[in-house]
């Protein structure tokens, strides 16, 4: 399970922290290192599990799509079209995205600057699409690490779109010579607090109740145990730094 906070000041599925909640789960994982890496439960059964999350818990949803011809369909049972970072430049799953009318979220690429997102942005509105996030995720640093630039956060705010911090992927070890991504989830209470405070909108965050057994991601997952007083935390800085 994956789980924005974002800023907006409405209490939507918690009684506790009063900040937006969007569910987001991969209803297809294509971006594996080995062959025999999970990659899903079937597009249509897992599209209609997320949706059903969403009604369920009355929460926006989103997911991942790979293709130009994926954004209509997931468009069907989510409300954020979400492109993949490595996929950041594709103008036409961008514009496939923006046609469907939902609010799409672009992960900025790990071979990317934040200014360097106008033109994703303006691929966007080319199509008549204004609902735009942009997130980021880190840099590639060498061969097997990422970096958080956190000048790419206000960068990105002054395409006058929101701007997200993942605060999970952005601490992957990709590339390991074991063919999993490896993690170091211990920083990502600190890599949540630097997006806050340098202005993040919201914030992106892998949780599982066991990261050990999730089914892709587990080495930077946040256990879900600890996401309530981590957010709690981060929204009294919220508060201390608007």
């Amino acid at each position: 399970m994956k789980l924005y906070l974002t800023s907006q000041k409405k209490p939507l599925g918690s009684a506790k922290i009063k900040y937006s909640y969007v569910f987001k789960a991969s209803y297809r994982k294509t971006n594996r290192t080995r062959a025999t890496s999970f990659t899903g439960i079937g597009d249509e059964k897992a599209l209609a599990l997320i949706q059903k999350v969403g009604q369920q818990f009355n929460l926006p949803t989103t997911t991942d799509i790979h293709t130009a011809e994926e954004a209509s369909i997931a468009a069907q049972y989510v409300d954020i079209l979400q492109i993949p970072a490595f996929l950041c430049r594709q103008t036409d799953l961008l514009l496939a995205a923006a046609a469907t009318g939902k609010i799409v979220n672009v992960k900025k690429g790990q071979f990317l600057s934040g200014p360097s997102m106008k033109f994703a942005v303006e691929k966007i509105k080319s199509a008549g699409n204004n609902k735009i996030l942009l997130t980021e995720r880190g840099n590639t640093f060498g061969y097997q690490d990422l970096v958080v630039d956190y000048r790419n956060i206000p960068w990105m705010k002054e395409h006058n779109v929101p701007v997200v911090m993942d605060c999970t992927h952005s601490l992957q070890q990709p590339n390991q010579t074991s063919g999993v991504t490896g993690g170091n989830p211990k920083l990502i209470e600190t890599i949540a607090k630097a997006a806050i405070a340098t202005g993040a909108d919201g914030l992106f965050i892998e949780t599982h109740p066991n990261p050990a057994e999730a089914k892709s991601d587990g080495a930077n997952m946040l256990k879900l145990d600890l996401l309530e007083p981590l957010l709690e935390k981060l929204v009294r800085l919220r508060e201390a730094v608007v």
